[in-house]
């Protein structure tokens, strides 16, 4: 492995990380960051949204309001460099507390990305997660 391509996935792990941090702040600026302005981001194996980078973001915004806690653990970071292009796939836990809820909720699985080089960095141009599993969740699950 060559000093371009250590660099180039520390910073892909730090842009997951990035990620993580923007949506349990609930800070929707620092999220789109992470993606491209063109980035297509599809929640549906969670019965949620599948959207450009700012529905997504406005859906986020709304529906993350009414819950009190979330917590994203990404691990096991798989990344596949391709020169100016990457795909990604990384393991997620993610530990919530939903609104109305007596016990915590729990879900898992995996973040798929496509990857590209842009002027200012790393950034995802499309996610697609792959939820495998998930405690306690609401019925009906989210709204779209």
């Amino acid at each position: 492995m060559d000093i371009q391509e250590l660099s180039d996935k520390i910073e892909i792990t730090e842009l997951l990380a990035r990620y993580a941090r923007g949506v349990d702040a609930r800070d929707w600026d620092l999220w789109k960051t992470v993606f491209t302005p063109e980035a297509i981001i599809d929640y549906s194996s969670a019965g949620a949204v599948v959207g450009s980078r700012d529905e997504v973001a406005s859906w986020l915004e709304k529906g993350l309001a009414a819950v009190p806690m979330t917590q994203h653990f990404i691990s096991n970071v798989e990344i596949v460099l391709n020169r100016d292009r990457a795909k990604v796939r990384a393991m997620f836990y993610n530990p919530m507390h939903l609104p109305g809820m007596d016990q915590p909720s729990f879900c898992g699985g995996y973040y798929h990305h496509d990857m590209v080089r842009t002027e200012v960095g790393w950034r995802s141009e499309r996610l697609v997660e792959e939820n495998q599993w998930f405690v306690n969740p609401l019925e009906p699950p989210l709204s779209r």
